[in-house]
């Protein structure tokens, strides 16, 4: 059938599984928004207040779904407007797919209205990115597209389409659905040697990151924890890698980890790190990380091992197909001795940083949320609140955390709660605070537009909370610009917008509003009053080791 250009992206998307769209309209992309009403019936777009947002969506959907997400922008603006989401999915291995219109192909390079280079500006953060030039290489560029999203390690790719392009008629044939490619490409003597290592530990630690959930390995992970009879720690991206409720769990390391994981991780003489790249805040000073240990790295991306820790030996490959394949050739293993270690110092709670239990504070207000909303997707911010809720809530189960690790982006909560609510076709909650939520508060009209069963628990500090921390800190409690003095009312916010919304200064308030959120229909805000020095603890400062780990603020 004869199409022009923009009916071949849509009839493009939709071979390749597609039936949700997030984005924004504009001129150099009227052509494909023409082509989305025709195929008004097969592929449902979500229009959000900005670009930003759009992106985030399409990542938080992709997180949840495990399916791409589909992101639509104009140029110029349009498109500049993508690139922190983009960069975003980048850094947390999420596979979105970013279409952007631009100028006329004989108008490129001249300085035309809305004309930018988007593919020279995103080259650093995207898998791949092309401008396409000529109608006939359009659907086999979008197939490739998607094959380089979802094979190996996953990631944005970036397509350019200018609006001559989009107008051009050209023969489409229909194909086949794209395949990734999970690959593994390991030697049988590294492999061989790994089993060695594991087989000799006698305090062996699994490291477990957000390749095990990308990869749909979390029962493989848990099989190979009983088998080597070892505990599991988990990097933030790593979180719903296995039941929280699992014995082997430890919970986070790093940073803001767990005294104990961070303490036993320390003690091991084995970290097999399963999916995870070893960043700086999950390693402190990274010259003493593995002193005393050896480190068998499992990951599909070559370019992560020994990037930031020296590894004994590594298996570059699919999670899931090594450690099925591991589970085969492994026997039993017992450390008891190291599982009474481990026993013993989980259950110490002389250690802990638990906050008061009969005031609204961090802790009982996302435990309030966790036991009320059990089964809910968790979305945040970034800030001290997306780690309080790394500690505090106890996740049931893979692709129901989503939050930004890598790139760390305030404002990412409203679009991936959004796309993650959509995607998952039920109830989310986002934890934000004060800082994050003004800046993409106006989501809360896609929110209220959409219907969607989203509650956002605003945890109000008065304050840039984490960065206060730090100040308090490390340099002398001089808190430059992050008191913040606003006056907005939430709630009349909320309502403004169209939704519903109460405000929380005490946990029985709190408490009464989680209730309401659940049974309410459509999005519900909570204002949550908490106090502006409240620390995210335990902390390993920047830099430092265990052994520096503070634990009272």
């Amino acid at each position: 059938m004869r199409l022009n250009g923009a009916e071949i992206i849509i009839e493009t998307l939709i071979e390749q599984g597609i039936d949700t769209v997030f984005g924004y309209p504009g001129g150099s992309v009227l052509g494909l928004y023409d082509a989305l009403y025709k195929y008004q019936g097969k592929i449902k777009h979500y229009i959000t207040c900005h670009e930003q947002a759009a992106a985030h969506a399409a990542d938080g959907y992709a997180r949840v779904t495990g399916k791409p997400g589909v992101v639509f922008a104009t140029s110029g603006p349009g498109a500049t407007n993508l690139v922190t989401g983009i960069a975003n999915a980048y850094l947390d291995s999420s596979p979105v797919i970013a279409i952007t219109g631009n100028v006329a192909t004989n108008l490129i390079g001249r300085d035309s209205f809305q004309e930018v280079d988007i593919c020279g500006i995103t080259m650093p953060v995207t898998k791949h990115n092309f401008m396409v030039k000529d109608v006939e290489q359009l659907a086999p560029t979008i197939r490739e597209a998607f094959k380089i999203a979802l094979s190996d390690r996953p990631g944005p790719v970036l397509i350019d389409v200018p609006k001559d392009v989009q107008a051009a008629l050209c023969e489409f044939t229909p194909m086949e659905k794209a395949m990734a490619k999970r690959r593994c490409i390991f030697v049988q003597s590294d492999f061989d040697e790994a089993v060695k290592l594991i087989k000799e530990a006698k305090r062996p630690f699994i490291y477990a990151g957000g390749g095990v959930v990308l990869s749909e390995a979390s029962s493989q992970l848990e099989e190979f924890a009983n088998l080597i009879d070892a505990p599991v720690g988990a990097s933030m991206m790593g979180l719903t890698a296995i039941k929280s409720d699992n014995p082997r769990f430890l919970g986070m390391t790093g940073m803001h980890g767990k005294y104990a994981t961070n303490k036993l991780m320390g003690e091991s003489d084995l970290i097999i790190a399963v999916g995870t790249r070893f960043s700086d805040r999950a390693t402190g000073k990274k010259q003493e990380f593995s002193n005393g240990k050896k480190v068998v790295h499992i990951d599909i991306d070559p370019a992560e091992i020994g990037k930031n820790i020296p590894a004994y030996v590594s298996l570059i490959g699919d999670v899931k197909m090594i450690l099925n394949k591991l589970i085969k050739e492994i026997p039993k293993i017992d450390n008891p001795e190291w599982s009474r270690e481990v026993a013993e110092l989980k259950a110490d709670k002389k250690h802990n940083c638990d906050m008061e239990k009969d005031t609204l504070n961090p802790q009982t207000a996302i435990e309030c949320v966790n036991k009320v909303m059990p089964d809910n997707i968790v979305a945040t911010d970034v800030g001290q609140h997306q780690m309080w809720t790394a500690q505090y809530y106890k996740f049931n189960k893979p692709r129901s955390f989503v939050t930004s690790g890598g790139l760390g982006s305030m404002g990412f909560g409203m679009g991936a709660a959004i796309g993650s609510a959509i995607g998952s076709k039920g109830r989310v909650t986002l934890f934000t605070s004060d800082g994050s939520f003004h800046m993409n508060m106006n989501e809360c009209a896609t929110a209220v537009t959409n219907n969607l069963p989203l509650t956002i628990v605003v945890m109000d500090n008065n304050a840039l909370g984490m960065v206060r921390q730090w100040q308090k800190l490390f340099f002398g409690a001089r808190y430059s610009c992050t008191t913040l003095n606003r006056k907005t009312d939430y709630v009349a916010l909320a309502k403004a917008f169209g939704m519903e919304g109460k405000r929380a200064a005490t946990l029985k308030e709190f408490e009464e509003a989680v209730i309401e959120a659940k049974n309410h229909n459509g999005p519900f805000l909570i204002h949550a009053i908490i106090d502006s020095d409240q620390k995210v603890l335990p902390m390993i400062p920047p830099n430092g080791t265990f052994n520096d780990m503070i634990l009272k603020g």
